[in-house]
């Protein structure tokens, strides 16, 4: 009788051990995730930022604009990404935004305010396809372009779900596992900060226990939204260095993200 209620006393504390583990590790035993994205596909992708990534074993999501002039021309290096376990993302086949006050550089043919719903889930469904070409994966995510989700008041996601595991907007908010919005994921956008400022946010998630998912267009330039390739460096190496920060592509993080909240479901 002793015996018995030793063992289940034993067992009650070693699952509130777990429990308490797990609650202070909720991303895959670690706790925070991080999300490296790259917008666009453009070329300094390929030269400066794949280089450092493999050389720590860093996986990364490359938010894939189907007609950039680096897929055109550098199409097998592409490939050659998801081969390594890169995710390729859709970022649709000519880059969509709002044009406007501000946004000259939008040509006309590919200003939002001129599409209808159709036409832009035609578009992103077409990228799909292209990037299946690519890499051989059905399961895809999104990455809003400029941050532009709507044609007119239409969320034109909300009709895309089978298509798409998750979707990346770009407003700069933390969120623990239970509060992700899959097709609404924040995001922080990177243009100019020192890698201290970039290991602050880390830092931030850590403490929250939160999803961390960072923005890059240029890396050594080819954007006007650019990290230098020395800070770029830096932060990577910083962020290998943390053993309680789990580092994977969106996909990935987004898959978990679902079925936690799945087996959490109130």
């Amino acid at each position: 009788m002793r015996m018995s209620f030793m063992v289940c006393f034993v067992g009650l504390l070693t699952g509130k051990a777990v429990w308490a583990q797990a609650g202070d590790k909720p991303w895959n035993g670690h706790r925070a995730a991080i999300v490296l994205t790259y917008d666009d596909a453009i070329d300094q992708h390929l030269d400066n930022a794949v280089p450092v990534l493999d050389s720590l074993g860093l996986k990364a999501s490359f938010y894939i604009t189907g007609f950039s002039s680096s897929v055109r021309s550098r199409m097998d290096e592409w490939r050659a990404l998801a081969k390594e376990g890169h995710e390729l993302g859709n970022h649709a086949l000519w880059h969509p935004c709002n044009g406007g006050a501000g946004r000259e550089w939008v040509k006309p043919d590919y200003d939002l305010t001129h599409y209808s719903v159709q036409r832009m889930v035609n578009e992103l469904r077409m990228n799909n396809v292209f990037l299946q070409a690519l890499d051989g994966k059905t399961a895809r995510t999104f990455a809003f372009t400029c941050g532009d989700m709507t044609i007119g008041d239409t969320a034109f996601i909300d009709s895309m779900h089978t298509d798409f595991i998750a979707a990346r907007a770009v407003r700069a908010q933390l969120h623990s596992i239970d509060s992700v919005s899959l097709y609404n994921i924040d995001c922080y956008y990177v243009n100019g900060q020192s890698a201290a400022q970039l290991e602050a946010w880390v830092q931030q998630a850590r403490q929250k226990k939160a999803l961390l998912v960072l923005l890059f267009h240029g890396v050594g330039g080819g954007n006007a939204l650019n990290v230098t390739g020395p800070v770029h460096r830096e932060f990577l190496h910083y962020l290998k260095q943390q053993p309680d920060c789990w580092v994977a592509p969106l996909l990935e993080v987004a898959g978990f993200v679902k079925q936690y909240q799945l087996n959490h479901k109130k």
